[in-house]
């Protein structure tokens, strides 16, 4: 029986979760949400209410022997993550330490490439906070797993979408959006493929993977395929410097933003088939 513990039991640790319990796993998580923690009990997985804001605040861990997946978000501000060096903190003080390591990081560690394509032996020059905080942990597990003799794997994630997951609220509020033309591509992914992907990459990943559907398509043309699905109106459109000026600044470096993912490492390694390889497919089944 594979044995797994999943750091981190969000909108996609608790769907990697479920997963492996239907393929009869073993499953050990992390989380602080007790309404999840109350499912993920009932499905039949251990959990592990505890927050990663304080070492000292993390109990021992049963994840000693278990493949880990570790899902926690950066805490917001600074250029560190500091909770995923709390977390390999106390796996040093209990001495604790799991089979196998891959860590959900994203693709923002690449940074601005005006739109060009990136591998995974492209060079990382994050930009954001956010990116260098994911840079930061990456670094962090790749020196942890080095000094232990663990095998580690890094999944570069682009942005995630799927069921609970459509841009909602920006929609039917008419948020608005920069020109078709002026928008430079981006990156997704559905949740039910990234969930096979971690599954995967437990099993048989080795090194960094770029996760992506292989088709980039700008914000705007998301957005806007998402509100042609819910047959709603489109949301308005303006010109780069009006954005400028009303856009939040975490979504206006969005749209600037741009890279063009590499995914043929992730299918041909991974052995991955996509059951969403572009947006109006995996659009539809997310309504």
């Amino acid at each position: 029986m594979q044995q797994l513990f999943i750091a981190g039991c969000g909108y996609t640790g608790s769907l990697v979760a479920n997963l492996a319990l239907a393929q009869g796993w073993s499953v050990a998580v992390h989380l602080r949400d007790q309404e999840k923690a109350a499912a993920l009990t009932r499905a039949g997985a251990e959990v592990c209410l505890c927050s990663m804001d304080e070492r000292d605040d993390i109990p021992r861990l049963p994840l000693d022997g278990r493949m880990l997946l570790y899902s926690v978000p950066p805490q917001g501000g600074g250029s560190i993550d500091l909770r995923a060096r709390n977390f390999c903190a106390a796996l040093e003080r209990d001495q604790t330490f799991p089979s196998k390591i891959v860590y959900l990081s994203a693709t923002s560690v690449y940074g601005d490439t005006g739109g060009a394509v990136v591998t995974e032996q492209s060079p990382t020059e994050p930009a954001s906070a956010m990116g260098k905080r994911r840079l930061d942990a990456e670094q962090l597990f790749q020196d942890f797993c080095l000094k232990h003799g663990i095998p580690v794997v890094i999944l570069r994630v682009s942005a995630i979408y799927g069921k609970g997951r459509l841009p909602l609220m920006q929609i039917n509020q008419g948020q608005p959006l920069l020109r078709e033309e002026l928008a430079r591509p981006s990156n997704r992914i559905h949740i039910d493929d990234l969930a096979r992907v971690c599954l995967s990459a437990l099993l048989k990943g080795t090194g960094i993977y770029n996760v992506s559907d292989g088709h980039p398509a700008s914000m705007t043309a998301y957005f806007n395929a998402c509100a042609d699905a819910l047959q709603k109106p489109r949301q308005p459109q303006i010109d780069l410097e009006e954005a400028r000026r009303v856009m939040p600044p975490l979504l206006f470096n969005y749209f600037m933003e741009s890279r063009v993912v590499d995914n043929r490492r992730m299918l041909e390694d991974l052995d991955i088939s996509l059951r969403y390889p572009d947006l109006q497919q995996g659009i539809a089944a997310s309504l």
